[in-house]
């Protein structure tokens, strides 16, 4: 995967650089494993813009993806590797030894013709996906569950891998991308390898209408509102605005919003970094 630039012709190309897609085998998603998205607008049932600057953008399919890898024991084969619009990672269409097809997230390092297996028995290669209990220790892992047989929760977009650093009785500690580092349940699984599409944080749009093919409107800042419309609105001239909040004046910088008494906070070890 690298990342393509070009000449400056235009505004819109000056600044701009995207993926290659050079790895993307199949431009057509599995019928089977697709359906409709619909789109909001920002809009609740009875019409109510609730969530400013959004709308718009390009008509997606939402591909269902398989987190919870549960088909133990059961070899399949890598068929197809393929872009998603709903996420930054790539995604693969795994053919089953039974017939039956899924889509994984695109580990680093997968490619079509790769077998792959899940399960406590699976090797710690990539693509594989196994309890933590089977995990050596030091191996770099994406997709984390929180709770056995829930679903990968954790370490999910382009370019992300956590790291197994040790095990601590029925525990596991696991060192996150945030650089928090927690102890997980031994019996979650996790899958071997980091995730794919590692160039994809080096890419600019280069214009305003590529977000807006995404769903995203134009985006006003407090500073320039009145202030009846924000806290920080008002004043002569350019003025700073007063300490940076929301529209709700909940402070935006340096308060803490994780429940003091959240139950899982035993589980932390490390906060992440500020």
């Amino acid at each position: 995967m690298a990342v393509r630039k070009f000449k400056p012709t235009t505004p819109g190309q000056r600044h701009k650089a995207i993926g290659t897609f050079e790895e993307i085998t199949a431009s057509v998603p599995e019928k089977s494993l697709v359906y409709g998205k619909r789109v909001s607008g920002g809009r609740n049932n009875t019409g109510k813009m609730t969530v400013r600057y959004i709308g718009g953008g390009h008509k997606r399919k939402f591909r269902l993806i398989d987190f919870k890898r549960e088909k133990d024991g059961v070899p399949a084969v890598v068929k197809t590797i393929e872009y998603d619009p709903n996420r930054s990672a790539r995604i693969a269409l795994l053919f089953y030894a039974d017939g039956e097809k899924r889509y994984i997230i695109a580990p680093n390092g997968l490619k079509v013709g790769d077998q792959l297996m899940s399960g406590a028995e699976a090797a710690p290669e990539i693509g594989n996906s196994l309890p933590l209990a089977n995990i050596p220790v030091g191996t770099v892992i994406h997709n984390i569950e929180l709770r056995p047989g829930q679903g990968a929760l954790l370490v999910r977009s382009a370019g992300n891998f956590a790291q197994l650093t040790s095990r601590e009785g029925k525990y596991c500690v696991i060192k996150l991308p945030s650089g928090e580092t927690r102890q997980i349940l031994s019996a979650c699984k996790a899958t071997i390898g980091s995730v794919g599409n590692s160039d994809h944080a080096l890419e600019s749009s280069g214009k305003a209408g590529r977000s807006r093919w995404l769903g995203r409107r134009p985006h006003n800042r407090g500073v320039v509102m009145n202030p009846h419309d924000h806290p920080m609105g008002g004043g002569e001239g350019r003025q700073s605005g007063g300490h940076p909040r929301s529209r709700t004046g909940l402070y935006a910088k340096g308060l803490k919003t994780r429940a003091p008494k959240k139950q899982s906070n035993k589980y932390i070890i490390e906060r992440r970094k500020k």
